[in-house]
């Protein structure tokens, strides 16, 4: 039996049907190559903060993304068979998702990332059942957040980072977590169709932390 989604979830719901990798990457889709992957773009509510996205930070010594907070996800087995099941598997491994609280909504765009030549899929869902979850293995997740979207979309913690490639992309300031890169990229898309977002101040740009 599929939950039924909450009212401020279904605007959102209805608007990534129609979305598109070119609004979520300006990188088009490789013709050839490019391993695949998916994410989870978990949404939840609790009573004491309403809205919410799950993230995970990687722990601090990973070979790749150190540090950064990030989607559950990761790259698809050869069993998973589909999207779908590589981002509940990743997210059962990571943190400690039971995969029948959630409703998958619909699988957003593939985008690919060049820096590492993935092709990842973002799986969007409803939590509809939350539970607790954790760091399962901490020498790859460091901690894992609920993020209120009402903190997510506060001007105050809104502002754009710039890489030391020269690139320059959204980032948020949230729970002692600096969101940037790719899932800035996404939560960036989805506040906007969700009708979330609130004006912000978008010439605020600072450096990308070194360490």
């Amino acid at each position: 039996m599929t939950a039924p989604v909450p009212e401020w979830l279904r605007d959102l719901q209805e608007r990534v049907a129609e979305a598109r990798s070119t609004d979520f990457s300006r990188w088009p889709l490789p013709e050839h190559g490019g391993r695949e992957a998916a994410v989870l773009v978990l949404f939840g509510e609790s009573e004491s903060h309403g809205p919410d996205v799950l993230l995970l930070q990687r722990a601090a010594k990973m070979r790749n993304h150190a540090g950064q907070p990030a989607f559950p996800g990761g790259a698809a087995d050869p069993g998973d068979g589909g999207p779908q099941q590589t981002a509940l598997r990743e997210a059962n491994e990571e943190v400690g998702l039971d995969p029948a609280s959630v409703t998958v909504l619909s699988e957003l765009p593939p985008i690919w990332i060049s820096v590492s030549d993935f092709v990842v899929t973002p799986v969007l869902a409803w939590w509809h059942t939350p539970h607790p979850v954790w760091a399962v293995e901490p020498a790859e997740v460091e901690r894992v957040s609920r993020l209120p979207l009402a903190e997510l979309t506060d001007p105050a913690n809104r502002l754009r980072i710039r890489h030391s490639s020269g690139y320059i992309g959204p980032a948020f300031s949230v729970d002692g977590l600096l969101v940037w890169g790719f899932t800035a990229g996404i939560l960036t898309v989805l506040l906007d169709l969700g009708g979330w977002s609130r004006p912000w101040d978008t010439s605020r740009v600072e450096n990308l932390p070194v360490g």
